[in-house]
């Protein structure tokens, strides 16, 4: 079987349950070490003075969840304005009473014409040539001012787009006010505080996601297959008053390169950490079955 990407993240499904003993064969890695799969510095988007801070170290948030807000009142007056704008710039694109009285006036003028010219056909020189000739102007003035007034109305179009462009301009320019949270996780430590001026860049709030960890070891090379690529496994680790507690975890990396001293590969298991009994730091020993063997 060909080898998955190596940056393929699988989901995986943790169960604690009571360590079984090691089927024959099986292969055993011991020194797996737990670490942070993902991990975020929360930078300030907006440069202000923090409102405020709504979380503390070893609080836990959702993705989306408000951790500080940024003073935003001239960002909310500007979100106002563009706003107005917006609306008056949709008024001007819907009005059509330029264009229909335009229509109207070619009508009257080319009216006025034709009767001018039948009634020369039945009076002949009734009307000066030189009248005909203002008539068929403003006939041809009035066709003309149909084609500005739908100019003008296809521009009005335009500008409501624009307009309604700056309006969500503002909008973001507001939400950006707000520093939210990228991941779901702990916050573990808080940069900044309430009445500090903040730059757009500055770290405010780390965050550490706890709910997915990831094994790291070296696997010997008589044990290397391609075979092993999104095998699962189980990790057997020493928690706290529940020694060789047992997890479900998968395979999602192997190395490419072999350590030349050693001749071992690094390996990549990520493990669903549900209840967060696991912690980074934490050491385990993976459990594997060799590649044809059914677990």
């Amino acid at each position: 079987m060909a080898p998955s990407s190596c940056c393929l993240l699988v989901t995986l499904v943790a169960a604690c349950a009571e360590p079984r003993e090691p089927p024959a064969g099986a292969i055993e890695v011991p020194s797996m070490l737990l670490r942070l799969i993902e991990q975020v510095d929360v930078p300030a988007r907006e440069s202000g003075v923090l409102a405020s801070i709504g979380v503390v170290e070893g609080q836990m948030v959702q993705e989306g969840a408000v951790l500080a807000q940024i003073d935003d009142s001239e960002a909310r007056i500007a979100e106002d304005r563009a706003r107005i704008e917006s609306e008056m710039a949709r008024v001007a694109a819907s009005n059509t009473v330029h264009i229909r009285f335009a229509r109207k006036s070619a009508e009257v003028a080319q009216a006025e014409l034709r009767r001018s010219a039948e009634s020369n056909e039945k009076y002949p020189k009734s009307i000066s040539e030189s009248e005909m000739d203002r008539l068929r102007l403003v006939v041809e003035k009035s066709r003309l001012e149909i084609e500005q007034a739908e100019y003008d109305s296809r521009v009005a179009a335009f500008n409501q787009q624009i307009k309604e462009s700056d309006f969500r301009a503002g909008q973001q320019k507001v939400k950006q006010h707000k520093i939210t949270a990228p991941l779901s996780g702990v916050v573990v430590q808080v940069y900044r505080h309430r009445g500090e001026w903040v730059k757009p860049g500055e770290v405010v709030v780390r965050i550490v996601r706890l709910d997915r960890l990831r094994a790291e070891g070296f696997l010997k090379i008589e044990h290397w297959s391609d075979e092993l690529q999104g095998k699962p496994v189980r990790l057997l680790v020493n928690l706290p008053k529940s020694p060789r507690a047992e997890f479900s975890a998968k395979i999602v990396f192997l190395d490419p390169e072999i350590d030349p001293v050693n001749a071992q590969v690094r390996i990549w298991a990520e493990v669903e950490n549900a209840g967060l009994r696991l912690r980074p730091g934490m050491r385990a020993t993976m459990i594997l079955q060799p590649p044809g063997q059914k677990r």
